[in-house]
This record gives C-alpha cells, sequence and structure tokens, in this order.
C-alpha cells in the first residue's frame, strides 16, 4: 500500500471518507439535510483543503472555523458526531494508504477535530 502522494490520492481518500460519512445515519443528516452539500462541488473544495494541509500546495481560502461555527448554529456538532468523523476518516486513510503522509493526515484531521470543539464550546458561551 503506497502513501499519499498527490491530489489524485488526496481524491481517492475524500471520496471514499464521504462514502464512508453519507452511509452512516448517525451523521449523514448533517451532510444531506442540515447542510445540503452537493458532493461533487464539495469533493473537489475538500481535496484542495487537504492537499493544502498535506502537500503544501496551497489553494483553500475558505474559513473552516466560521464554516463549521455556522453549522453548529444550524445543529449541535457534538462531540460524539466527530468522534464518528474522525472514525471514518481513519478508516478510510488505513484501507487506501500506509506511510508518514498517512500518519500526517490522521493527526491533522484529530488537531482540526479538536480544535473545532474549542472553537464551537467558546462559542456557546
Amino acid at each position: 500500500m503506497n502513501d499519499i502522494q498527490n491530489q489524485s490520492d488526496l481524491y481517492l481518500l475524500v471520496d471514499e471518507f464521504y462514502k464512508k460519512l453519507l452511509s452512516d445515519s448517525s451523521i449523514s443528516y448533517i451532510f444531506t439535510d442540515v447542510v445540503k452539500i452537493k458532493i461533487e462541488e464539495h469533493l473537489p473544495i475538500l481535496v484542495t483543503f487537504w492537499s493544502q494541509v498535506i502537500l503544501g500546495t496551497g489553494g483553500y481560502t475558505n474559513n473552516l472555523t466560521q464554516i463549521h461555527l455556522d453549522v453548529n448554529a444550524k445543529e449541535y456538532l457534538s462531540p460524539e458526531l466527530f468522534k464518528i468523523w474522525l472514525h471514518h476518516f481513519n478508516t478510510a486513510v488505513d484501507e487506501n494508504f500506509r506511510g508518514e503522509k498517512a500518519e500526517q493526515i490522521k493527526t491533522q484531521a484529530l488537531n482540526i477535530a479538536t480544535i473545532m470543539q474549542i472553537k464551537i464550546a467558546q462559542n456557546k458561551v
């Protein structure tokens, strides 16, 4: 199994990850009912984000924190939802990749989930 090397690898990862999320009724409603994402538009944005984080390519200009705070304003993003999100993310990585970048992306996902939960908790006060 290869490590994450390019944007094609990241597209595969994000696509597999979202298949898992959208087939899990305990979290899929966030994407289908609350946010109503159009997956074909959403995937390239996520690939750009992860490419910037893992490959240093740049190009992601959205405010990740604000996006999650806006979603949280519509539907509480509980710690349990973040656990489910991380589980599916890590599983998608582990099923498709091995290596330094694969480990790095899982660590980054954990960091992002942790920061988002802190920001959500701070925003409640």
